[in-house]
């Protein structure tokens, strides 16, 4: 007798939606953070959202624990002191991956990163591993940049384009969602940069891995409210970061590949 048939399966759900991380490094900006959090949620109503502010001395902290107790979805890391936005980047990366979101979306905290910009950012993961939200790709743009300004930011990203090779027009922007699970394989430990050439370093090190990098056009434009934290020290030291490691990767005189 034969045996009875296998009843028919069940076609396959839709895909679980990603977990997703918006992160957003704070220094001084008790004005915008809760407003800022307010049109994020508009824009990705989903998503968690995790604060990290280096001890900021107008109270941003304690705005942030008002809000994340109002907030299940929202966290925030308290740190001792003003440790620079690479390493706050680099506390948002290890937090993504120690709990197990599939992406991290990186934003700043002072509206310069328009959250209206967000669908089309996370859209393109579909397709990549990290996406960027770039100035330099058709449709994007900058608000009031000083020529100068302008001509520096484009200038460095040329140079990063050739001396890393990657396929990218703009490699400075901190308006990037990346994927987590790329992330526990470039060699962060490794990271080099504390500064503005964080940007570009941890790009790279997202490129060496195989990264698929995608760029999506927003237009940058300035804080809403407080005071910009751009160091010409800082910027000129970076720049110096950004050639030492260029120069080694493109004549192959030290190993920045991961292994």
């Amino acid at each position: 007798m034969a045996a009875p048939a296998a009843p028919p399966s069940s076609p396959p759900g839709p895909p679980a939606a990603p977990r997703i991380l918006v992160s957003l490094a704070t220094y001084n900006e008790r004005g915008n953070l809760a407003p800022l959090i307010a049109e994020i949620r508009k824009y990705a109503p989903n998503v968690d959202m995790l604060v990290v502010d280096d001890n900021s001395p107008d109270g941003t902290g304690r705005l942030a624990d008002e809000l994340a107790a109002a907030d299940p979805r929202i966290r925030v890391i308290h740190r001792p002191g003003k440790l620079g936005l690479g390493t706050a980047t680099l506390a948002a990366m290890r937090y993504a991956i120690d709990n197990g979101y599939d992406y991290l979306q990186n934003m700043d905290a002072d509206f310069s990163h328009p959250p209206r910009f967000l669908p089309g950012i996370l859209a393109g993961m579909a397709n990549h591993d990290v996406m960027i939200g770039s100035r330099y790709v058709k449709g994007g743009g900058t608000e009031n940049w000083p020529l100068a300004r302008l001509v520096i930011s484009r200038t460095l990203n040329t140079l990063v384009r050739f001396l890393f090779r990657m396929p990218v027009l703009d490699a400075s922007g901190a308006f990037r969602c990346y994927r987590v699970s790329k992330l526990k394989v470039a060699h962060l430990e490794r990271t080099l940069s504390r500064g503005y050439s964080f940007q570009q370093e941890v790009l790279f090190r997202c490129h060496l891995v195989g990264s698929r990098l995608g760029e999506y056009p927003i237009i940058f434009e300035n804080r809403r409210e407080g005071k910009s934290k751009v160091n010409q020290k800082e910027a000129v030291r970076s720049i110096a970061m950004i050639l030492w490691i260029g120069v080694n990767h493109f004549f192959g005189l030290e190993d920045y590949k991961a292994r």
